[in-house]
């Protein structure tokens, strides 16, 4: 028997409108090298200026994961050389970086709460971007000087469903933080993971495999498991020191496997040292107050919801999993209608519904204000459950949102008159006299029977409510 050995390091591109060390824009998909000024092409001459707002939003994240912010970090070079990195090395953080030590809280295999320590999270640029075309190579440095957070995780992961689910979790605080917009299809949000594995009970690491730059968190789980199989088969062939070795590889997502990239370098491999163009990064009290402004987050909507709205758990998860979600929800509560019925409305209908489609919740033509009134329709007995699921079938369809009006054009008004419903009463136990005998003799059974025939009598427009209040008063 095995265990699974994860740590990722997740690069998330901060949302600043300029470049970490420049003033370039930082927007996404601009003309080719349109976005370049002498600092991020490296110009002879050109110095680095620190931009104040990518630190206050790597601090934000920090105090949001209870990590320490180091009031004072180093900037270093770390050396390379590709062709989409005009300076030959890149500005990081390596021997002191602006935060260490926070902590991440998932749910493990086991179904127990589980810690993930964040090691450190460093700022750096981001490189630039190769295109081929052919036989021909191209690069655009727009994204060259891209503000980056590097947030590298210990090896505390044991599978691919921790390492997801941390991952969603980390995407989720970060957008709730609004320090990035973590979309992983423009690369804004992307990781790379490290597996190993070893017997149950040794101690020591096996041979740590990094897998680069993965943008799905099904890749993600895909890339883990089958280069787990491939570790293991190679440790029960006995060639586990020749296959399993210390190097970079790619997760193919159309053959569904990892194939070898580079050797991987060891930190010595980079040569790092001081950046000689920056000092020491000293934030100020000022940026220390600006970014303890933090907004209520996931964990912290999870506890609230359960607590105070009296929501299952898994509920509460689910809503507070997408920030667009929750937004959604705490929407809905507004228009006064029971947390429960919000809940259940939003995740098993509204969802629902837009799954089927491949839509999500940003993609909605219903807003939260229209299934407000919709659920307080159900509330106030204007309509049955079953009708109200018809007029969102109807609004998913047809784009018309009056409530109101659809409820009047197809026919689901419910009647709570008691003088009418008692009428209906009246007439169905008079033509089933024999059952209305059985029932006081004892079947309780017809009690289902009679109100089935007075909601067949009323073609569904019966208040049930009503119906079983008004049926049990005359029956006895």
């Amino acid at each position: 028997m095995f265990e699974v050995v994860i740590g990722l390091e997740v690069h998330v591109q901060l949302n600043t409108k300029s470049k970490l060390f420049c003033s370039c824009a930082t927007s996404f998909a601009q003309l080719q090298n349109s976005n370049t000024c002498p600092v991020c092409l490296a110009l002879p001459g050109a110095l680095p200026v620190v931009n104040k707002e990518a630190v206050i939003k790597a601090m934000r994240f920090g105090y949001a994961i209870d990590a320490d912010v180091n009031e004072t970090s180093v900037f270093d070079r770390k050396s390379y050389f590709y062709p989409d990195s005009p300076m030959a090395y890149q500005i990081t953080q390596f021997y002191k970086p602006i935060l260490q030590n926070g902590k991440i809280k998932i749910t493990a295999d086991s179904g127990e709460e589980k810690i993930v320590t964040i090691s450190e999270a460093h700022l750096e640029a981001d490189a630039g971007k190769s295109m081929h075309e052919g036989s021909i190579s191209k690069v655009d440095l727009n994204r060259a000087g891209t503000p980056l957070l590097e947030i590298v995780s210990a090896p505390d992961m044991r599978s691919s469903d921790e390492a997801v689910e941390y991952l969603k979790k980390l995407h989720s605080i970060v957008r709730y933080l609004d320090i990035s917009d973590a979309n992983m299809q423009e690369g804004s949000f992307r990781c790379d993971v490290n597996v190993s594995i070893r017997p149950k009970g040794q101690k020591e690491f096996g041979t740590r495999v990094e897998i680069k730059n993965i943008n799905s968190f099904k890749f993600v789980k895909q890339a883990i498991e089958y280069e787990v199989e491939r570790q293991i088969e190679a440790y029960e062939d006995g060639v586990y020191e020749e296959e399993i070795w210390q190097e970079t590889r790619l997760f193919d997502s159309q053959k569904g496997e990892t194939k070898s990239m580079r050797g991987k370098e060891d930190s010595a491999d980079y040569r790092y040292f001081p950046d000689p163009d920056l000092r020491p990064l000293k934030v100020t009290q000022d940026m220390i107050e600006k970014a303890k402004e933090i907004p209520e987050l996931p964990d912290q909507k999870v506890q609230r919801y359960t607590q105070e709205l009296k929501l299952k758990k898994y509920d509460a998860e689910v809503i507070t999993a997408q920030k667009e979600l929750a937004q959604y929800f705490e929407e809905l509560l507004e228009c006064k209608i029971e947390p429960k019925n919000a809940s259940t409305w939003l995740i098993n209908e509204l969802l629902g519904r837009l799954n089927k489609e491949g839509l999500d919740i940003t993609q909605s033509k219903v807003s939260a204000r229209v299934l407000g009134e919709l659920i307080s329709k159900i509330e106030d007995g204007t309509i049955s459950g079953k009708g109200a699921k018809d007029v969102l079938d109807f609004m998913m369809e047809n784009e018309q949102f009056d409530v109101n009006e659809i409820i009047e054009k197809l026919g689901l008004k419910q009647v709570s008159d008691d003088g009418a419903i008692l009428a209906m009463i009246d007439e169905i136990l008079a033509k089933n006299e024999d059952k209305v005998a059985e029932y006081k003799s004892g079947k309780e059974k017809l009690f289902g029977f009679f109100v089935g025939q007075v909601m067949k009598a009323s073609r569904g427009s019966a208040n049930p409510q009503k119906v079983n209040q008004l049926l049990k008063e005359r029956l006895s």
